[in-house]
């Protein structure tokens, strides 16, 4: 029905745009018409039936652009219902299959506008046994395979200059890969940004002092890659990201004259964090003296604005994890994940710290879900509802973490017994292993990784099973009779013979003014020219800033392009409403904003 809709809506605006064109007196002189997808041959030929509007047609493509970029190494396909119609409790294979159908279509246009031919693999539906039965959600990288595969082969077949031979690697994942990322808490200031402000996208809304000395102005700062102090700070740790601010604004105060006036006229004395905010802001007041000694200026006051946005943000950030208790929760939080705290411990935080927000309360039960699913059934599941208080529709949210569960541990929860006691005994389980001595640590509460991290880095090493990862397309005849972790092909050359543009915000900028980036992306790590075949992962349900902050750093470690895609990017408050619509379909989003 959604196919049909879809090529209803195309048919019409084609109508439209004959009937626009066409006549003694059209709408428009000359017209320029691309397509996001490949269009039927009826079509083509509908258009050129008419004599007069072919005259007046000065290009008409097909452009393959049916994605969203969200960065220089993300994209979503906007199947922003993804998650409810996929991975609903009561699932509906039509609805789920229009979905996967669009879902693939989309994809493929990623690889035709890149001309990329990938290896496509994906995570294959698993069971303990033969009696265990296969879902619907077992099988959506299995589905959505076979749908990009066909989607492929027909660009393969049909489109000028699409390689014949595989140029990359692809990976398909969904949701259940792993259920915590989307809810813990992530520290680098990129997720704490979308995780604890009222952001509309990228777009943050500040006030700042208005230059007539009336009520403050609301000010836009956009946190998005032309920026190169965001580029060099959002995946840093947020208290490593605050150092560093204060360190730029205060060496734009120590060579900035009219910012060195206002600091004489303050007694001098080291410059507090306030101090710093107050005095930038007042800088536009100083604009004509800023023009006369222009020679002494290195930074151009709208970039200062722009730095100023970013301090004020990072100082509404810390107030907020202060204020709200966020250090020993996130902590807690981390504990569960890697092991180090249990159900015992989980219980006392929610039991004493009454101030917790209710949201808190519900995102910590989520991840204790996920890594204990059999304490949420039964008679013990009641009991853990009347010791947190929390309203159905969130119970619904933490019940609803076993949608997201693999068959292997939906089996293993349903079949296990357990007390109906807290038992402080029970050995405590880990959903993730410590990698601490393995990589430096500088900060708390950064020990936490998304599982993808681990997939990503077999997958280039050719340690992914391919018992457990198949391939659509894989040459060896005895491809899925085997459980090898062998690499099912030669691994990709580590200097790729295809060029690549080297995008324009990673080229360096010598400067020394005390806003200029050092970031990384400056340096070896961003010249694509010198790395080898990209590596695309794609994640059905909804990918998380901590996912995609992965496939920037492993691109600076792999020395391989990492691309996230998925059907969408949720933020964690997002993405609990969501799944609390996987039980409560009557409910609409706007009613279910926690």
């Amino acid at each position: 029905m959604l196919v049909v809709f879809l090529l209803l809506v195309l048919f019409c605006s084609v109508i439209m745009f004959l009937s626009d064109m066409s006549g003694k007196s059209p709408l428009y002189k000359k017209a320029f018409v691309f397509f996001s997808s490949p269009i039927s041959r009826e079509l083509v030929s509908h258009i050129k039936k008419d004599s007069s509007v072919l005259t007046r047609i000065g290009a008409l493509r097909e452009m393959n652009l049916e994605y969203f970029a969200i960065d220089s190494q993300g994209f979503i396909t906007d199947n922003e219902r993804a998650l409810e119609e996929l991975f609903v409790d009561e699932e509906d294979s039509r609805k789920g299959d229009a979905c996967l159908n669009v879902m693939a279509s989309r994809i493929a246009t990623v690889f035709a506008s890149l001309r990329e031919f990938p290896f496509v693999r994906y995570r294959a539906a698993k069971s303990l046994d033969v009696t265990t039965m296969t879902t619907f959600r077992d099988l959506i990288p299995t589905k959505l395979a076979a749908r990009i595969w066909d989607c492929l082969i027909q660009y393969k077949q049909k489109t000028e200059h699409f390689p014949q031979t595989e140029t990359c690697e692809l990976l398909i994942l969904d949701r259940s890969i792993d259920q915590i990322a989307p809810i813990i808490h992530e520290w680098t200031y990129d997720a704490m940004c979308h995780d604890l402000l009222n952001m509309e996208g990228n777009k943050y809304v500040h006030e700042v002092l208005s230059k007539a000395g009336g009520p403050p102005e609301k000010k836009d700062v956009l946190l998005e890659e032309h920026d190169p102090v965001w580029l060099e700070l959002r995946h840093a740790h947020i208290a490593d990201a605050s150092v560093r601010l204060h360190e730029k604004m205060t060496n734009f105060v120590s060579k900035n004259k009219a910012a060195k006036i206002q600091h004489g006229s303050r007694g001098g004395g080291e410059l507090s964090t306030r101090d710093l905010q107050q005095m930038v802001q007042a800088l536009p007041q100083y604009s004509e003296q800023i023009d006369k000694i222009s020679l002494h200026v290195e930074c151009h006051i709208d970039i200062v604005k722009a730095l100023l946005g970013l301090f004020e943000i990072a100082g509404k950030i810390n107030r907020i994890i202060r204020e709200s208790g966020l250090r020993e929760l996130g902590q807690l939080e981390q504990d569960l994940v890697f092991g180090d705290a249990g159900m015992t411990d989980v219980i006392k935080f929610l039991t004493t710290k009454e101030d917790a927000t209710r949201e808190n309360k519900l995102r910590l039960l989520m991840i204790l879900a996920a890594i204990y699913p059999e304490k949420f059934e039964g008679e013990e599941g009641h009991n853990i509802m009347k010791v947190v208080r929390l309203p159905q529709d969130d119970m619904n949210a933490v019940n609803n973490m076993r949608l997201l569960a693999a068959a292997s541990e939906t089996k293993k929860s349903s079949t296990g017994a357990f007390s109906l006691k807290f038992d402080i005994h029970k050995k405590k389980r880990a959903a993730r292993k410590d990698r601490t001595g393995a990589e430096e640590t500088t900060w708390q509460l950064s020990r936490f990784y998304p599982m993808i991290e681990e997939l990503i880095d077999k997958l280039n090493k050719g340690e992914l099973s391919k018992d457990e990862y198949p391939c659509m397309n894989d040459p060896s005849p005895t491809f899925h009779g085997t459980s090898q972790s062998t690499p099912m092909h030669q691994a990709p050359a580590p200097h790729s013979m295809r060029s690549r543009r080297t995008p324009t915000w990673a080229r360096p900028q010598n400067s020394d003014d005390g806003y200029s980036s050092d970031s990384v992306l400056r340096h070896a790590s961003s010249d694509f020219k010198k790395m080898g075949q990209r590596i695309f992962v794609f994640i059905v349900g909804g990918a998380t800033r901590s996912e995609l902050r992965v496939c920037h750093k492993l691109t600076s470690k792999l020395q391989r392009e990492v691309i996230l895609g998925s059907s969408s990017l949720d933020d964690p408050p997002h993405f609990i409403t969501k799944l609390k619509l996987l039980t409560a379909n009557e409910l609409s989003l706007d009613d279910l904003q926690i």
